[in-house]
C-alpha cells in the first residue's frame, strides 16, 4: 500500500512539475536528500 501510495503521489508531483519548473526542483532535491547517501529520518 504505501509503494502504491508513493508511486501515486510521484505521478501527480511530476504532472504538477510540468506546470512549475521550480516545485520539480524542490521535489527531486527532497528525494536525493531523503535517498541513498543523503540524510536519514531518524
Amino acid at each position: 500500500a504505501a509503494i502504491k501510495e508513493f508511486f501515486g503521489t510521484s505521478q501527480l508531483s511530476q504532472f504538477m512539475d510540468q506546470n512549475n519548473p521550480l516545485s520539480g526542483l524542490t521535489h527531486k532535491r527532497r528525494l536525493s536528500a531523503l535517498g541513498p547517501g543523503g540524510l536519514s529520518r531518524e
